[in-house]
């Protein structure tokens, strides 16, 4: 049982051993022993050396794995540095592969440009060297056609015998010509200076015959007003007159009625016998006074009996009252 126990064990190290150890190793074998000689305490630090020595090559298995990764981390990333430099590198020498394209560009343009610039530039001293040719032409035509009026000028030059040559005498006939041309814009601004004034006159004009209409209408109006105004004084002056007079006679007659019932007053007082207790202005309590013994005459009329007579005797406030009036005695 424990022979097939460390056989078993024994194949399972040495296949592990295979797996783990590098190829120029896993050809050799592990010598045998005799399982039968040794001691089972010397089995199990056998087997304990043989488990040590696996870990230690397990150990520096995996000290060499990391190794190899830490070199092959740090050679990925000088890759990953490489390719980000060949990638500025790249984007660099794009960048300068399109500029240079568009220079190139700009150049060509440029030189299109300057090449139509300079074939419109020729053009136009072709068209100008015509121009000059045709205008020399035409003045050769001209000079040949003025030749006649040269000797004219000779002649006349010594005809008059005052110039020294032609110019002088040309020089003097353009003074003349612009003094005469300055003479004649001179009398042009004279005359527009006149035809501006005469048309400030003639508005001027119609603006004081509008303004002297405008006014001339305004005061018929205001004629008009003064008139009306006018009637309308008259008219209430006329009224005023009227109701002064008719003041002065309603005047007038009041103060007869008011003399009148005071000569009634008076006279009935004096004949009945009353005593006098009214102010001589109160011409309303004389009035009811005389109404009071108006009535006390009508009913000894009425009754055709004198009522008894007592001086100095009055009709009561409160008898009298219902009539409206003041008392007054009853003779």
């Amino acid at each position: 049982m424990d022979s097939d126990l460390d056989e078993h064990l024994r194949a399972a190290f040495r296949d592990k051993l295979r797996l783990l150890l590098p190829a120029e190793l896993r050809g050799r074998t592990v010598p045998a022993r005799d399982a039968a000689t040794l001691l089972p305490s010397t089995r199990v630090l056998l087997k304990r050396r043989e488990l040590a020595e696996v870990e230690q090559e397990l150990q520096s298995q995996r000290e060499e794995f990391r190794q190899r990764m830490e070199r092959l981390a740090q050679r990925r990333e000088q890759l990953a540095r490489r390719e980000e430099e060949q990638r500025d590198v790249v984007l660099k020498y794009d960048a300068f592969l399109k500029a240079a394209a568009a220079r190139r560009e700009r150049a060509l343009l440029r030189a299109g440009q300057e090449r139509a610039r300079a074939g419109a530039e020729a053009a136009r001293l072709h068209r100008e060297l015509e121009g000059l040719l045709q205008h020399r032409e035409r003045l050769a035509r001209r000079l040949r056609s003025l030749r006649r009026f040269g000797d004219y000028l000779r002649d006349a030059l010594a005809s008059m015998g005052q110039f020294q040559d032609v110019p002088a005498m040309l020089v003097h006939f353009g003074v003349l010509a612009e003094a005469r041309a300055a003479l004649a814009q001179e009398a042009e601004a004279g005359q527009e200076q006149v035809a501006q004034g005469r048309a400030r006159l003639q508005r001027c004009q119609e603006e004081m015959s509008t303004e002297i209409l405008s006014a001339s209408n305004e005061l018929a109006q205001l004629h008009t007003r003064l008139e009306a105004a006018r009637q309308d004084v008259l008219r209430w002056e006329s009224c005023w007159a009227n109701v002064q007079s008719t003041a002065t006679q309603k005047t007038l007659q009041l103060g007869q009625i008011k003399l009148a019932v005071l000569n009634l007053f008076q006279l009935c007082t004096t004949q009945l016998r009353i005593p006098m207790d009214v102010a001589l202005e109160d011409t309303k309590a004389q009035l009811d006074m005389l109404l009071l013994c108006m009535r006390g005459l009508a009913n000894i009329c009425a009754t055709g009996r004198h009522p008894p007579r007592h001086r100095g005797a009055r009709l009561s406030w409160s008898q009298e009252q219902p009539l409206g009036t003041p008392g007054c005695s009853q003779g």
